[in-house]
């Protein structure tokens, strides 16, 4: 069964966050990706101010509608920040100088730039007072997922309560150590119940130990898996660009900024991460199918 990924900024070559994106590369990408199984995905822009945000939303949507196959493939956007926990450990790779605190008005300038486009927004439900935007998302029918966060139990449930479906890839964008038991895995895996809960299934961003504990306690209907793929996807090892940073991709293919320990994004292709979901977790083909594509699907609210 093909896949739907929920999360690509970038692949083969090709930086989605790039304000000099052009045509070419993002057919390039679209043809990469349909060649890796994968039929639907939402493009995604990382962290940046809300004018160069809304810039580069306003190009995805001019170069989607000038390709029949990039119509196709991209279902939309998932905008990840600008209105995340800026603080070390939670704010990961994004560029902290450039985090606002989440206000309707910024949310609904990134709305319009994405004409109707935007179909998930990652944000902390910490950095959205009274979680105005995250109701106000919701109610204009897009996804509202916590991500790069720290919200209590109570702020989560309040979130809920406004309107967040979804958490994006639990056991990144936190700290390497947390405290003992109130954290922030445990809490989401609290309240899986009531949440969309994604994962990157590429062995660096979780130990597979780990995911497959995670995978049995949020339970197979409610979690789905993404790539979280840059440009460097399928390319090797080196030097590569996300959102104008260098990346530098290790000999295991895990990509981070040049001398930091913080994660940027991954390498992974939805091949690989099949493989892993079978050969590591011990999934059958058909919780892998549910993973890959019919969860992520249903995320998004069709089948």
């Amino acid at each position: 069964m093909n896949a739907c990924d929920l999360q690509v900024n970038g692949y083969a070559g090709t930086d989605f966050c790039s304000p000099d994106l052009n045509a070419d590369q993002l057919h390039a990408a679209c043809l990469a990706l349909q060649e890796d199984g994968v039929d639907l995905f939402l493009a995604t822009l990382i962290t940046d101010s809300i004018d160069a945000l809304c810039a580069k939303l306003r190009g995805l949507v001019r170069l989607r509608e000038s390709d029949p196959l990039a119509r196709e493939m991209i279902h939309g956007f998932h905008v990840e920040g600008p209105f995340l926990n800026p603080n070390t450990g939670w704010i990961g790779a994004h560029p902290p100088e450039a985090v606002v605190t989440a206000n309707p008005d910024d949310a609904q300038r990134l709305l319009d730039a994405g004409e109707g486009l935007v179909k998930i927004v990652t944000l902390a439900p910490e950095c959205d007072p009274g979680m105005r935007t995250t109701k106000m998302l919701s109610e204009g029918g897009v996804v509202v997922s916590a991500g790069h966060c720290d919200p209590s139990l109570d702020q989560l449930r309040q979130a809920i309560d406004a309107g967040l479906r979804m958490f994006t890839h639990l056991g990144n964008g936190c700290p390497v150590s947390l405290p003992r038991h109130d954290h922030i895995i445990n809490r989401v895996l609290h309240l899986a119940d009531q949440l969309w809960i994604g994962f990157i299934p590429d062995g660096a961003h979780i130990d597979f130990f780990a995911l497959d504990l995670y995978l049995r306690l949020a339970g197979h209907e409610r979690a789905f898996v993404v790539t979280d793929a840059i440009a460097a996807a399928r390319m090797g090892p080196g030097l590569h660009r996300l959102s104008g940073m260098d990346v530098e991709v290790d000999a295991d293919g895990v990509a981070r900024r040049p001398g930091s320990p913080n994660l940027a994004g991954s390498t992974v292709t939805m091949p690989q991460i099949r493989k892993n979901l079978g050969q590591h977790l011990g999934r059958s083909e058909s919780e892998i199918d549910l993973l890959t594509a019919i969860n992520p699907r249903q995320a998004l609210g069709f089948a």
